[in-house]
């Protein structure tokens, strides 16, 4: 039954093949470059806030400060692994070809 329906979809729907105007995808290709930097560059930020929170913690007697500083590191670790675990999921599911 799902096969039928399947394959009268497929007799009715057109295939959609998405087309970058012409020269476009240079400009997509730059921006993204730049927000896939502009990332890492936070993460390493983040990663410099929470040791110095730390260190800070530790110095003054300010436990919160530690606290927060560990926090912050585990959370850019995990960032981290979203940095690399994401762009090949999107790219995965919307894929390259006609749908």
């Amino acid at each position: 039954m799902t096969n039928l329906v399947a394959n009268h979809l497929g007799t009715v729907l057109p295939t959609v093949c998405p087309v970058a105007p012409p020269g476009a995808q240079a400009y997509a290709d730059q921006m993204t470059g730049y927000v896939m930097w502009g990332v890492l560059i936070l993460i390493g930020i983040g990663v410099i806030v929470g040791l110095g929170a730390i260190v800070g913690g530790r110095v003054f007697s300010l436990p919160h400060a530690s606290k927060a500083g560990i926090v912050s590191l585990v959370i850019m670790f995990i960032a981290g692994i979203a940095y690399m675990v994401v762009p090949p999921m999107v790219a995965g599911i919307t894929g390259a070809g006609c749908v």
